[in-house]
């Protein structure tokens, strides 16, 4: 069978993993430490938080949030179902109320039309995933929100869920460089993993200390040492917070993915390009742009098919998985209370196929999904 995900694992891991787990420190230590400083390296991005998972940055990111606006639970949260549970769940968990915004018509992402005629007072966050690494129009829903806040005297605060997207590309920028609350999932089948985990990229120098406070309980951990009598009592506690924080482990496994990953999604990019030119069965719904303001990294390949059972069906027969990826999230029960009529999602949900398009797929195999 052809896998529609793959993880990837440098050969240098294991000897790596293995001295840090015999070192006797395998929490949050130097090895986190050194990944958050190559990331910053990568990204050009200062406020950068490592997370035990992506799902831990969305809590914290609304987190923040809420406590910095002042947020209740007559609040809303504008997002989209058309995801992971793990984007929307954090949204009940701060205890904030969701409104759904439809995906655009014959597509994957958050739908900017819907998303300007919901918003409304309530409205105090927009939420959204970069589907399979192909980037929102980030300037159009900065146009839009601007708007908002000529109407209301305020404007949204945005939370990019970008666990699809790790090195994709907007206007010539990496995403996670926004000025936004950009979150990325380095859990096992991501472009870049580190096991499992999670990144918070802070727009601000005052969040991004604080997440790194709230992410190990609110605890100071350069400050332990109460009243200088026991190295092991925190001092006062002025802020709750969770255990969210990356271990040396996970960072160890990163620190050895990471220089790969260039590689690791060009190779994607390399064969979206090919399945972009010569797929026959369908429509490509994110194709390859080149000198557009988009760049996906092709964390997913999607396609448009008239007959979905019948491909899902006839693509197993052939040993190829294939696949949705992601249930929408407004039919679970635990969503019930926000249930919304999403017209574009209902026409996409009929037809939306993935295909693999990763950096272990050879080339005959990619001629082998355009037959």
């Amino acid at each position: 069978m052809i896998s529609l995900f793959k993880v990837f694992m440098h050969e240098s891991v294991g000897e790596a993993t293995s001295k840090t787990l015999m070192s006797g420190y395998i929490t949050q230590g130097e090895k986190v430490e050194k990944l958050e400083e190559e990331l910053r390296k990568i990204f050009e991005h200062p406020y950068i938080v490592t997370l035990n998972s992506g799902t831990s940055g969305l809590t914290l990111a609304l987190r923040l949030i809420k406590d910095r606006l002042g947020l209740c639970g007559d609040d809303e949260v504008l997002t989209s179902p058309l995801t992971c549970m793990a984007t929307n769940e954090p949204i009940l968990t701060n205890g904030l109320r969701i409104k759904w915004v439809d995906v655009e018509k014959g597509g994957c992402n958050i739908c900017l039309e819907d998303l300007e005629r919901k918003l409304g007072e309530k409205t105090k966050v927009v939420l959204f995933v970069h589907w399979g690494g192909y980037p929102v129009d980030l300037d159009r829903l900065d146009d839009i929100l601007e708007k908002h806040r000529k109407k209301y005297g305020f404007k949204p605060l945005v939370i990019e869920d970008c666990a699809h997207a790790f090195l994709s590309e907007y206007n010539g920028e990496k995403i996670g460089r926004s000025g936004n609350y950009c979150v990325f999932s380095t859990q096992a089948i991501k472009h870049f993993t580190t096991g499992d985990g999670g990144l918070l990229f802070c727009p601000t120098e005052e969040e991004y200390e604080r997440a790194r406070l709230l992410r190990w309980f609110g605890i100071d951990r350069e400050k332990r040492n109460y009243k200088g009598k026991d190295f092991r009592l925190e001092s006062d506690v002025k802020d709750w917070g969770y255990k969210f924080h990356m271990n040396d482990i996970n960072a160890t496994i990163g620190l050895c993915n990471l220089p790969h990953i260039q590689r690791i999604v060009d190779k994607c990019r390399e064969n979206a390009k090919y399945l972009t030119e010569h797929f026959k069965d369908g429509r490509v719904l994110h194709p390859l742009k080149d000198g557009d303001q988009t760049k996906s990294s092709y964390w997913l390949f999607s396609v448009w098919v008239e007959d979905k059972e019948a491909y899902i069906q006839n693509m197993k027969e052939r040993g190829i998985m294939v696949s949705q990826v992601h249930q929408r999230n407004d039919t679970h029960t635990c969503f019930s209370e926000y249930r919304p009529e999403l017209p574009n999602l209902d026409e996409v949900e009929k037809h939306l196929v993935c295909i693999p398009c990763g950096w272990w797929i050879k080339k005959e195999e990619l001629k082998e999904f355009c037959s």
